[in-house]
């Protein structure tokens, strides 16, 4: 015996107390509709209509039933509600990595968008290296990341990309702090703090070899895994960094420049597991994610934009507090 259908059809004839409107409301014939509540009350084993020639009333084993009727239906329409929202990504948890030199800034408009557009969905953001995502997003560790291009996406589904042209940070002290752009072969004799090659070899390795094919070769190449300890090693003279200007804008001693050519230029998008398995939010944040980036990256100091002087030359631009 489907139950629950059982008290529809008796909360139904409980509102219209008439068997033959309330079979109209539903949309069927009156006996079979007789004959189910006289199904339900041989379940319950209690009469629910006090039936006679004036017409039908609730016994009182009915009014007891139908107000515990309500109550269980609307529990039935939430439980099916939820699951649907479940499905689409919308409840539970969603654990997200992002690479460790993620600013503070992207981090909360990342957290403050997903909020507003899944606002019972808990996003667990961990900071994981793009190797070290990939690896648990095969393995069930993640559901979603934010990874560094090249990568093989041999396991992996990938969401839009942003692409964000990088410049270089240098001492505000430095000469090439003054120039409107600066060329990679501009950089010749000096140091380099770039991530670790662990954390994306693929993206290393491309850093390196247009800096080579452009006529930059690192005197040294230092690894800086942590934007505040990549500036601090940069404030110090111990070599330049290439990162966007909102790396730089943090700390009032660097100046960051656009590299001519716009050589470097960093893929990022969302990665999440192939298969049935794979958490329905993903797609979602990782859309997310890519608006919060380009956001993020077309903004300039103090949310003014990077956009060029009225003649078009390209400036460098340096952080001032107030």
């Amino acid at each position: 015996m489907d139950l629950l259908r059982h008290l529809r059809l008796f909360v139904t004839v409980a509102d219209e107390l008439h068997f033959s409107r309330a079979a109209e409301r539903l949309g069927m014939a009156q006996p079979p509709l007789s004959q189910a509540i006289r199904r339900l009350e041989k379940e319950l084993g209690a009469e629910l209509f006090d039936r006679s020639q004036r017409g039908v009333r609730l016994s009182a084993a009915g009014v007891a039933l139908l107000e515990e009727s309500h109550d269980l239906l609307a529990r039935e329409k939430r439980l099916r509600t939820l699951a649907r929202r479940a499905a689409d990504g919308g409840l539970g948890t969603l654990r997200a990595g992002v690479p460790p030199d993620t600013t503070a800034a992207v981090l909360s408009a990342l957290l403050t968008a997903c909020a507003e557009h899944v606002p019972e969905l808990s996003v667990d953001l961990q900071e994981v290296t793009t190797v070290e995502q990939l690896r648990l997003l095969v393995s069930g560790g993640l559901d979603v990341g934010l990874v560094h291009h090249p990568v093989d996406a041999t396991e992996v589904r990938l969401g839009p990309g942003i692409s964000l042209d990088l410049g270089v940070v240098l001492p505000r002290t430095s000469p090439l702090a003054r120039l409107p752009e600066v060329a990679l072969s501009d950089l010749s004799g000096h140091d380099l703090v770039l991530f670790p090659r662990a954390h994306a070899p693929g993206w290393y390795d491309q850093i390196l070899d247009v800096c080579r094919t452009e006529g930059f070769i690192p005197g040294r190449v230092r690894h800086a895994s942590n934007p505040e300890f990549l500036l601090a090693l940069v404030t110090a003279g111990h070599g330049i960094a290439f990162a966007q200007g909102s790396v730089a804008r943090k700390e009032p001693r660097v100046a960051w420049c656009p590299l001519a050519g716009h050589l470097l230029t960093a893929r990022i998008s969302g990665a999440w597991p192939i298969g049935r398995g794979a958490h329905p939010a993903a797609p979602h944040f990782a859309r997310l994610a890519a608006d919060v980036l380009a956001h993020h990256h077309t903004a300039g100091p103090r949310g003014e934009g990077t956009a060029s002087p009225p003649d078009g030359t390209p400036r460098p631009w340096s952080v001032v507090y107030g």
